[in-house]
């Protein structure tokens, strides 16, 4: 409980009561019986607490409801005490008579005033849950009230849980509220949404694993939704677009959902140093710029992209698509300088010493992972990101017509594979040491392979390969 103290005799401010149990309760009507406003808070969706759970357990044989029930409706109806449920207390400040506290209050997504508690959309509810009331091992609807007194006598809906398709997206994209912007033709407010947390919509769109497919509660009953391709859609609208000469209006809503996604504005053209142009470097860029920093990217490259740019295929990655997304990022205010390497003769201190606050470093991963076996660095072995590095920026290989093997079931080994047929080799076999099940690579990959009729040897068929090649 915070309370008001008395300064040369008056009383100073109002009285949080903190939790909305018996205790709570009992004490916002005594101190509303004294005249003071009382502003009882409680994180629950109804006020009552542990004891609305029992059952006559007090000595004179009493229900726990029979006691609690009338003080919940005095609570309810007192002027002086005004009830906040569903919120939470996130900080007190100030001193004694002088406090402020701030309170985030969750959405209800029900309208107190027109809710009469009568029940029947949990009926038509669909989505069944644990029920907190009964210790979990009874069960209650995504809609409910926490119990038949509850008050305030009005249902709430639990949205706090994060959608399993967000909480599979890595970069935490608003999955769902991007596809309700899309199902009511909002389509460049859905792109917007999209971009806040992922300023690379036309690149996932194409080369994403789409983990938030795989995780879409729509799967459970008929298919998941094309996550992946409506993303893909709304870019790609975008893009063509701009080649018409159309570019994109960012409208006032939607700078303002873009300040709501990034509400802490507080950079104020301070200096980042970013090392690396990959998707990391990039969207770190992008994240500070709309908080108004001023983010300077260093890359070692003559172009911007990293992995992206020289490590996926062209035929799964167009350059110009790259390029567009990229132009956006530079156009938020992102800064890139190319032929720019942080190193020996440009250290970190030396970004410190030039003005640079903080230091973000994401130079990639472009080294491949060694096999550690004898013959590894034999004449025509070349490892994967090697390969795909060499291919995307230009460098001749000698593959044309030859048997290519390829080591590895992931997607980087998918990419070399089919690489390999368009660079004109006769035959690719792909050497996996488990089985067709247990291929580390995503679904759509191996099954792009197949149709390419690329040839796989799985164990136990590995040891007949290495006989019939010799080995």
């Amino acid at each position: 409980m915070i309370a008001p103290t008395k300064k040369k005799g008056k009383k100073v401010g109002a009285v949080l009561v903190i939790g909305g149990g018996i205790a709570g309760i009992q004490a916002s009507l005594d101190l509303a019986e004294t005249g003071q406003k009382v502003y009882l808070l409680e994180s629950s969706p109804a006020i009552g607490g542990n004891m609305a759970r029992l059952d006559k357990t007090f000595p004179t044989n009493d229900c726990s409801m029979c006691i609690l029930s009338p003080k919940i409706v005095e609570c309810g109806r007192h002027l002086n005490i005004e009830t906040i449920t569903w919120a939470d207390l996130e900080e007190v400040s100030g001193s004694a008579g002088n406090f402020k506290i701030k309170v985030r209050k969750r959405a209800r997504y029900v309208d107190l005033e027109k809710c009469t508690g009568c029940g029947e959309c949990t009926e038509v509810c669909p989505v069944t849950v644990a029920s907190e009331f009964e210790a979990e091992v009874g069960e209650r609807k995504a809609i409910f009230r926490p119990y038949p007194q509850a008050y305030p006598n009005a249902f709430v809906i639990d949205k706090g849980r994060i959608a399993p398709c967000r909480n599979a997206c890595p970069a935490g994209v608003n999955v769902q509220g991007f596809i309700a912007l899309l199902s009511q033709s909002k389509f460049d407010e859905a792109l917007e949404l999209y971009r806040a947390r992922n300023p690379f919509p036309a690149t996932c769109g194409r080369i994403c694993t789409h983990p938030c497919q795989d995780a879409c509660n729509r799967g459970n009953l008929d298919e998941a939704l094309a996550i992946r391709d409506l993303h893909r859609f709304l870019a790609d609208r975008e893009i063509d677009a701009a080649r018409r000469g159309e570019p994109l209006e960012v409208t006032e809503h939607m700078k303002a959902r873009r300040k709501a996604e990034f509400p802490q504005r507080r950079g104020s053209g301070r200096r980042v140093a970013i090392v690396g142009s990959g998707p990391a470097g990039l969207t770190c860029a992008w994240d500070l710029a709309n908080m108004e920093y001023k983010p300077i990217v260093f890359e070692e490259l003559d172009v911007p992209g990293g992995m992206l740019r020289v490590g996926v295929p062209r035929y799964r990655l167009p350059v110009e698509v790259l390029d567009y997304e990229i132009e956006a990022i530079k156009r938020a205010g992102v800064e890139i300088k190319l032929d720019t390497p942080v190193g020996p003769d440009r250290t970190l201190n030396d970004l410190f010493d030039r003005g640079f606050e903080a230091i973000f470093i994401a130079i990639g991963t472009h080294k491949s992972r060694r096999l550690g076996i004898e013959g590894e660095d034999l004449r025509g072995v070349i490892h994967g990101t090697t390969f795909l590095h060499r291919t995307k920026m230009g460098e001749p290989t000698d593959i044309a017509n030859k048997v290519v093997v390829v080591v590895g079931g992931g997607n980087a080994a998918a990419d070399a594979c089919r690489t390999s047929l368009r660079l004109g080799a006769r035959r690719v076999t792909v050497l996996y040491r488990r089985s067709r099940v247990e291929l580390p690579a995503s679904e759509d990959e191996i099954k792009a392979c197949e149709e390419e009729e690329l040839s796989f040897d799985f164990w136990p068929h590995l040891r007949a390969f290495w006989v019939q090649a010799g080995g």
